[in-house]
């Protein structure tokens, strides 16, 4: 199955608290649960302005729609096509 990352243009993502990070983690897993075991939410980078996360999932346009629901923005939905790490040097 294919692997995405959403690139999220929040502001002052970084200094969300940690309750407001729950509740959107609390939503974003309620949306996921409706839409069916085919969507996996993998995990999530906050930086400054933004969230970078990784998902699972059959096509972009699922990717897409997790965001409609949930009411995040989906600035950017890119397909993983190679993954690379130190051991690619090797």
């Amino acid at each position: 199955m294919p692997k995405y990352v959403i690139e999220r243009e929040i502001p002052g993502a970084c200094a969300l608290s940690a309750a407001e990070l729950q509740g959107i983690s609390q939503k974003s897993c309620g949306v996921l649960s409706n839409m069916g075991p085919q969507i996996q939410w993998v995990q999530s980078y906050v930086t400054g302005d933004k969230i970078y996360c990784v998902y699972i999932a059959p096509n972009a346009d699922m990717v897409r729609e997790h965001a409609r629901q949930g009411g995040f923005p989906a600035n950017s939905v890119s397909e993983v096509k190679t993954i690379i790490d130190p051991t690619t040097a090797e």
